[in-house]
């Protein structure tokens, strides 16, 4: 009898060992799943560094900067590098608007004969070099004057005030035209001249 029990004990602690033994591998191994995918993980391959022969993309190559309307480099001006033309113009204008604030008549004229005088000496210079086109404002000028002094004429004549206006248009439209026409052939020749000169360059 002493033997059977003994020989029961003995199953009944291999059976709770076995089982302990279990539990303890069952409660292992959530553990060991979570640490699974780390250690699967791994760290993603680093991008191929570029050669450095190699070169990068480029793109469009930058532009110099180009005057719109400019053929060439600028005409200069007889008394470079004096600006005398931008002063004048200053000087104008600051004359001009002192004859405004002070309704003085001589300042007025004065400072709108200088600006004028300043933007024809360039404007000028670079239409009749073939640099840059400005028939319109070149042919105006003496179109303008030209009205002036015929509405005054008439003015002082006595004439209808219809006249002051319609006389000079209708003498204004064939001068424009005529003026306009004959600087536009110059530039054209100097233009050709100039493009011509720098294809040889």
């Amino acid at each position: 009898m002493a033997k059977r029990n003994a020989g029961r004990r003995g199953r009944t602690r291999k059976r709770r060992s076995s089982g302990a033994q279990a539990t303890e591998g069952s409660a292992e191994t959530p553990a060991s799943a979570a640490a699974a995918p780390a250690i699967a993980e791994k760290p993603a391959a680093r991008p191929a560094r570029r050669q450095r022969g190699a070169r990068r993309p480029e793109g469009p190559p930058a532009r110099a900067h180009r005057d719109p309307g400019g053929v060439g480099e600028r005409p200069e001006a007889p008394w470079h590098p004096w600006p005398f033309s931008e002063l004048l113009i200053l000087v104008g204008a600051i004359a001009t608007i002192i004859g405004f604030t002070t309704h003085s008549t001589s300042a007025l004229f004065a400072g709108i004969g200088s600006v004028v005088i300043g933007t024809l000496e360039f404007t000028i210079r670079e239409h009749l070099s073939g640099y840059r086109s400005h028939g319109s404002l070149i042919a105006g000028v003496p179109t303008a004057l030209v009205h002036g002094a015929i509405a005054f004429g008439l003015y002082q004549a006595g004439a209808p005030r219809v006249t002051w206006v319609l006389v000079p248009v209708v003498i204004d439209v064939p001068l424009y035209w005529v003026l306009f026409k004959y600087l536009k052939a110059r530039f054209d020749d100097a233009r050709r001249e100039r493009v011509f000169a720098l294809g040889r360059r």
